[in-house]
């Protein structure tokens, strides 16, 4: 019989008070078998599996906690790992409150199976215990290569998925560390860096080659990549940070939330001087942005000392943050200004910063986004004082590789065209996917192009 317990088993998370002053993990997901399989117990084995149609990398959800439940962790692991080569990451930064969960039949009455948690805790076993698994074998080679640009989740995804179907892959990467996004955006409090290692050793042994300090665009084209390969995917994702375009962006003290997480997550900046790399917060920061992105910049500025106020010009029902990494923020004690927008960035005699001049605005009719548009409230306007501000508001692709490969349609703010179901681009066997199609979005859509592409790929190849 399913457990009907109505809520969650509650994860183990460290105190908030103490977390804000480290980097260490936050949550330590289930941490006993017995947590995890009274989590598993709660789902009802539904014939239709909706939980899986919410996955954009089709997770065989039931199945896999099925086998959890049973106490077979070593098949769970098996089955988890033939849909996902990065379980262990999407149990922890994956939205599944916003797709698999969300269509949980549990859900109806009571709150969702915890389906990122479970997740979590089969990939971690597996990590655990993964000299005693059946060792990862590379498929016999098919005579055919493919290049695949940037390490992020979706050329990961694809180059995983690829070399499991015989393809000699090659991912070319453009930082000196393999991951993307995974290395230089998220925290180690929420996604540690060393688990990151793991899981793209696991895409190595398949018999994946990472070429780092690869600069596509720059050390090779993408026309000079086919000269050498059947096939290209693009993945590099959206590293090219947008900003409001407000006076005084130039100050000193003034970061993209994209230089500033690469500075702290790739360059180890908290650990100055014991790394090379410092970075500046000061006493009071600012954070203007409601993303997921904007919430790993509050937190971190809160753990290297600063009083931390996020700036968001709608109200919080409007934020795309997850519910979750806004509650965690409010609980390490970052303040949030709600319907407040820049409107210029004030700086002292010596060109660093000393204040936001803001105004306050009010929710109008929805805009194309489906959200309510903000509209500033005249004679609204008022000062606070900060000594950092942090843009955190989106990130485009870099146009390197648009302005470099000719036959490449990209839209107007720089995203390639590729179609959503293959990642066929306008050019002949060049496929993309992930960031660099999408703009920013998340970790597990970038994994859900990546394999649609790598699908499309062999099918061609195959003809």
């Amino acid at each position: 019989m399913p457990n009907m317990q109505m809520t969650k088993t509650p994860a183990v998370e460290q105190d908030p008070i103490v977390r804000s002053c480290n980097f260490n993990e936050v949550s330590s997901g289930y941490t006993t078998f017995e947590m995890a399989k009274g989590e598993a117990e709660r789902c009802l084995q539904c014939k239709n599996m909706p939980c899986v149609s919410g996955c954009p990398v089709n997770v065989r959800i039931p199945e896999f906690i099925k086998a959890l439940k049973e106490g077979d962790l070593a098949k769970s692991h098996e089955i988890l790992k033939s849909t996902s080569n990065l379980p262990a990451i999407c149990g922890r930064v994956c939205p599944q409150e916003t797709q698999c969960e969300q269509k949980c039949v549990r859900g109806i009455k009571g709150e969702p199976v915890g389906i990122g948690r479970l997740e979590r805790f089969v990939a971690d076993w597996g990590m655990a215990h993964a000299d005693e698994l059946p060792a990862v074998k590379p498929a016999e080679p098919n005579g055919k290569k493919v290049a695949v640009v940037g390490s992020g989740p979706a050329g990961l995804t694809c180059a995983g998925d690829l070399a499991k179907l015989g393809y000699k892959v090659t991912i070319f990467e453009a930082l000196h560390t393999p991951g993307g996004v995974l290395v230089y955006g998220i925290p180690e409090f929420r996604l540690p860096k060393a688990l990151v290692r793991t899981e793209i050793a696991t895409v190595e042994a398949l018999g994946v080659e990472i070429i780092t300090n690869s600069v596509i665009g720059r050390m090779e084209t993408v026309d000079e990549l086919l000269e050498e390969f059947d096939a290209v995917f693009i993945g590099s994702g959206a590293g090219l940070p947008n900003f409001q375009r407000i006076p005084g962006e130039n100050l000193n003290g003034v970061y993209s939330a994209n230089e500033f997480l690469t500075r702290i997550n790739l360059m180890k900046a908290y650990k100055f001087p014991e790394a090379d790399t410092p970075v500046r917060v000061g006493k009071r920061a600012a954070v203007v942005g409601g993303g997921n992105v904007a919430m790993d910049a509050a937190r971190c500025a809160k753990r290297l000392g600063a009083d931390v106020t996020v700036v968001y010009r709608r109200s919080e029902k409007e934020m795309p943050a997850r519910v979750e990494e806004i509650e965690h923020a409010k609980e390490e004690g970052i303040k949030f200004h709600l319907l407040c927008n820049p409107l210029e960035v004030l700086g002292d005699e010596n060109g660093f910063v000393k204040g936001l001049k803001c105004i306050e605005m009010e929710l109008g009719e929805p805009d194309a986004s489906g959200r309510r548009r903000p509209v500033p409230k005249a004679g609204s306007e008022f000062e606070i004082l900060v000594d950092t501000f942090i843009v955190a508001i989106g990130n485009s692709p870099n146009p390197l590789i648009k302005n470099t490969t000719k036959g490449l349609d990209t839209q107007k703010w720089g995203g390639i065209i590729a179609d959503e179901e293959t990642g066929k681009t306008s050019k002949a066997r060049v496929y993309a996917g992930g960031d660099a199609v999408t703009g920013a979005a998340t970790v597990i859509l970038a994994m859900g192009a990546g394999k649609k592409a790598a699908a499309a790929i062999h099918e061609e190849l195959s003809k």
